[in-house]
């Protein structure tokens, strides 16, 4: 049994933009485990329509 790993997720949400408005996409997740407890996300990325990846501080969770 490992003690640390590192494991990648994907779930949807909701986001929203200035030039696209709100929209829901795929966000992955890469969180930091230890004893198969998440205790730091090391990075969340989103893959745009068009297939590029994009980092998730560009946008904001829509409320």
């Amino acid at each position: 049994m490992k003690l640390i790993g590192i494991k990648r997720f994907t779930k949807t949400e909701g986001r929203f933009t200035k030039k696209m408005g709100a929209f829901t996409t795929n966000v992955t997740y890469i969180k930091k485990h230890f004893l198969s407890i998440p205790f730091a996300t090391l990075h969340k990325y989103r893959e745009t329509y068009y297939g590029k990846v994009k980092d998730c501080e560009e946008c904001k969770l829509s409320k």
